[in-house]
């Protein structure tokens, strides 16, 4: 009975997605009902939870700091965007093309910086970005005649060795991604755009653009939501979670500050929350103007 009832074609595809269904629950909605909750909560450790209804997001409407953090992210996120979508686009045409040698080394280079820790790469470019005579970026800017920058000191050059990371770090990830979109396109398209007469810039913008569409908003989602959601390359670079006057501060970053270094977990929750509630506006907007909700003919 119980073997007729495994093996049933209607039982069987709830049994596959059980265990998705499972991990779904426990590791996402149960926590993420339970930090709705405890954002209307005064929680710290040692102590009884105390409801206190909406005080947590009234005092984040009045928080100089966090609004500071989410400036920070925002502008992260977005020259992220401008850097880690056209480039590696860009990349994964010419590693695609039939003239291009040395395609298999060329995506192991460029991937290979995405198999580093996050702690090492960060370490390693605090040292890059030192304001010392002796480290690299300033050493470089000395053939020129530059005087050494504090670059880590201050709020443009910040971003500046924040970004440098995060494009060494990611352009051969989105690179593979749209080398995966390029496969999908059949070479009979471009082919057919030869006999006609059109130019490369003309195929790329005819053919290659279009029908890259899904995996270019794939990769704008994933990257809105790493770029607001980033934390541990701000925590090497700046060798702590306390930047100068917070120029390195992330939303995530502050939540780490109050939930853990100053225990007070309830207000941390309610960061959360808020952080949730940006990306998920900004994604489902995007993906609204790109076309994605609307029903095929």
């Amino acid at each position: 009975m119980v073997k007729r009832f495994l093996y049933s074609q209607k039982v069987a595809p709830y049994v596959f997605v059980l265990p998705f269904v499972l991990v779904f629950l426990v590791f996402w909605i149960y926590p993420l009902a339970s930090s709705v909750g405890m954002s209307f909560q005064k929680v710290t450790l040692g102590q009884e939870a105390q409801w206190i209804g909406f005080d947590n997001y009234a005092k984040l409407m009045g928080d100089k700091t966090f609004f500071k953090a989410v400036g920070n992210s925002a502008v992260y996120m977005v020259l992220t965007l401008l850097i880690l979508i056209p480039f590696p686009m860009l990349f994964a045409v010419l590693i695609n093309s039939k003239l291009m040698w040395g395609r298999e080394f060329f995506k192991s280079s460029f991937f290979f910086p995405a198999l580093t820790s996050v702690v090492v790469a960060g370490t390693i470019f605090r040292l890059m970005f030192g304001e010392m005579e002796g480290s690299l970026i300033n050493s470089i800017l000395g053939w020129f005649g530059i005087d050494p920058v504090k670059f880590l000191k201050g709020q443009v050059t910040g971003y500046i060795a924040l970004v440098a990371l995060a494009t060494w770090r990611w352009t051969g990830v989105n690179m593979l991604y749209f080398l995966s979109g390029l496969k999908n396109i059949p070479d009979d398209y471009y082919e057919a755009a030869s006999i006609d007469g059109a130019s490369s810039w003309q195929k790329f913008t005819r053919i290659t653009m279009p029908l890259l569409k899904p995996t270019t908003i794939y990769v704008v989602t994933i990257s809105i939501y790493a770029g607001l959601a980033m934390f541990i390359e701000s925590m090497m670079l700046w060798n702590g979670n306390n930047s100068p006057k917070n120029i390195g501060l992330t939303i995530v970053g502050y939540l780490y500050r109050q939930g853990i270094e100053k225990n007070n977990l309830g207000y941390a929750a309610a960061v959360g929350i808020v952080l949730l509630a940006i990306t998920m506006i900004i994604n489902l907007t995007q993906l609204a103007f790109s076309g994605m909700f609307k029903k095929e003919e």
